[in-house]
Order: structure tokens, then sequence, then C-alpha cells
């Protein structure tokens, strides 16, 4: 017969780690994150700290790439485009993902139909969406000149081909392919919210968008932040969309930072500059996922102290 303090031995759960089987499956993308990943930002830092040009040199010259860097005119202009096009491009995704979802959360019908569609168009890269819309909203081949031989002569949209408008083509086209995703991350929170609080609103009169602004959204903050993150990266990285519509023109006035590392990195052939500038969009992706880190592991310690 089993006595009591080995069968409350037996009950309790196994405090033992995980197998070294896990560890050990573990151990090449461990390899991967700190050979591909934290060794080759160290190696670009070390880079941007010499007078590197077509081949790395050893040399230390401090600060001066960044002090170069931002004596660079075209780099100046490409931190104002990349903030105007991430401003408007998460503001607007965010809104319209959030107003997707909640038309979904309605419970229309086709809804899986619905939700198919709103989100193919994440499901196409950026150089397939750019492509698209730059076929489009080309003056001489896309809807001006359709339009223009349906007899409305005097219409015009050529916005693509202007300096003053140009950056706005870009958000329209990244908005209309990654408000699906935004869509898809706050159905998945909605669908986590008690409908009971829905109930609780129609009894006492709430107005079916005040209960969405006003009680469902404070809720969504965890599928916001994701998503906020999500979008913040894509800004950082607009490479393609922006190349395969204007190319950074007319001019400079689409040119964003990540066109600016690249053209130096291989057509100028400034290994330096190029790891200078790599540098400070590292730096503004970490500013910004700070906060998120810090709210919550934050929000993980209360949990675990209540």
């Amino acid at each position: 017969m089993t006595t009591l303090p080995h069968a409350f031995a037996a009950a309790r759960p196994s405090r033992r780690g995980p197998p070294k089987a896990a560890h050990l499956a573990l151990l090449p993308m461990a390899f991967t994150a700190i050979g591909v990943y934290i060794i080759c930002v160290l190696w670009s830092v070390r880079i941007s700290l010499s007078s590197s040009q077509i081949l790395p040199r050893s040399d230390f010259v401090g600060l001066a790439q960044y002090v170069r860097l931002f004596e660079t005119e075209r780099w100046i202009i490409s931190l104002g485009n990349v903030a105007v096009f991430g401003l408007l491009f998460i503001s607007l995704c965010l809104t319209i993902g959030f107003l997707l979802a909640c038309f979904i959360d309605q419970r229309v019908r086709g809804e899986d139909l619905l939700r198919t569609i709103f989100l193919y168009p994440y499901a196409m890269s950026f150089v397939a969406t750019g492509l698209v819309w730059q076929w489009m909203l080309n003056p001489e081949l896309g809807l001006q000149s359709t339009v223009r031989s349906l007899g409305w002569s005097d219409f015009q949209l050529d916005w693509i081909v202007s300096q003053d408008k140009v950056i706005y083509t870009i958000v329209i086209a990244a908005v209309w392919q990654a408000s699906g995703l935004v869509m898809a991350i706050l159905l998945a929170g909605l669908r986590g919210i008690d409908e009971s609080l829905l109930h609780a609103a129609r009894i006492d009169g709430v107005p079916r968008w005040r209960y969405y602004l006003s009680i469902v959204l404070p809720q969504l903050g965890p599928s916001l932040g994701s998503a906020f993150v999500l979008l913040a990266l894509s800004v950082v990285k607009a490479y393609d969309i922006v190349v395969t519509m204007t190319h950074g023109g007319p001019g400079q006035a689409s040119e964003v930072p990540a066109k600016f590392i690249m053209d130096h990195l291989f057509a100028r052939a400034n290994v330096g500059l190029a790891s200078a500038a790599s540098t400070v969009m590292l730096l503004t992706v970490l500013a910004l996922l700070a906060p998120l880190w810090y709210m919550r592991s934050r929000a993980a310690r209360k949990g675990v102290r209540a």
C-alpha cells in the first residue's frame, strides 16, 4: 500500500525543466540568431565607425560617417518622406482595419468570404502591389487614360508623377495591402471579448458605435500594440513598393531610408555611409519597440504579483 507522503509526492507536478532534447532542438536557431543577426549588427556598427568605401576597412574615424550622413540632403529628404509615409500609413491602417473588424464582427452573411477578400492583398508581395498600382496610376496607361477615353477629357490623376503628391500614392497602395492584416489581428481580439458586455450595453441603450469606441477599443490594447509593431517595421523596411512604383522619384520626392541604404551599399559602393544609415534605422526600431516591451514586462510582473 502506498504511504501518504509517497502519494503526495506522486501527485505533485514535476518541477524539472524542459528535456535536453528541446534545448538541442533550439540550438540551430540560437546559433542563427547569434551568428546572423547579432554578429552582423555589431559588424555593421563597427563598419559605420570606419572610413570604409568599396571594401570594409579596420580604421576608426569615430562619428564622422554619421556627421556626413546628416549633412547629406538626400538622407534628410528620405527621413521627411518616411515620417509622412509612416504617420499616414499606420494611422490609416489602424483606422480602416478597426472599422473592417467591427463590420465583420456583426456576424454578417458571407463572413468567411469577406475576410478572405480583405486579407488577400496582404498575401501579395510589395513588388506585385507596387507594379499593379504603378500601372493603375500611370497617366498614359492607367485610370487617367481610361477615364479620358470615355469622354471626360479634363479628368486628371497624375499623382504618381507629381513631386507634391507622389508620397500619397505610395501610402494608398501600402494601406490597401496592409489594412487586411490589421483587420485580422483586431478581429481576433474582438472575438475574445465577453459578449455579455454587448448585451449589457444594449440593455442600457448604448449605441453600437459608442460601445465599440468606449468599451471595446480600450480592451484591444494588446492587439493594437501587435498591429502597430508590424506596421512600424513595415515603414522602416519600406523599399520594394517605393522602387516598383516610383524608384524614389520624381527627383527625390519619394526617397526613403531603405532605398538610400541600398543605393549607397551597392550602386555607390559606400559601405561606411550605408552602415551608418542602417545603424540609425536600427536605433529607430529599438526606440519604437522599447516602450512596448516595457509595458508588456510591467503587465507581466503585475500579473505575477496578483
